[in-house]
């Protein structure tokens, strides 16, 4: 899986690349090798907002794309709630399509 890293209001600098590749090395295992991860890093510059450090994931797969956001106030923590929530997606979507592909074969029985 290709994972690309922007930052904005941020420098993203090698230790933080290198979380976003662990905290996402679940999702990883799960995706094809052809998939594409855009994960970008930001500060909300407005003191009125209390959970300033976002971070904003979308992964892109055959036939679906997958988002999710996540703000706290270090950016660890928002990377961190990224990984679970899209994890949570990955999953959800991989077994919608097994049982798709379950249903639509010819010995599958019908569902009460």
């Amino acid at each position: 899986m290709q994972i690309e890293v922007k930052g904005r209001n941020v420098h993203v600098n090698d230790e933080l690349r290198e979380l976003v590749e662990r905290k996402f090395r679940k999702v990883a295992a799960q995706v094809s090798d052809l998939a594409r991860m855009e994960v970008e890093l930001r500060e909300e510059r407005n003191p009125a907002i209390a959970d300033s450090q976002v971070a904003a994931v979308t992964l892109y797969l055959k036939g679906v794309t997958l988002h999710a956001e996540g703000a706290s106030r270090e950016l660890h923590h928002s990377i961190k709630l990224c990984s679970i929530e899209l994890a949570r997606q990955v999953k959800r979507d991989r077994d919608k399509k097994r049982r798709r592909r379950e249903a639509r074969s010819p010995g599958a029985q019908p569902a009460l």
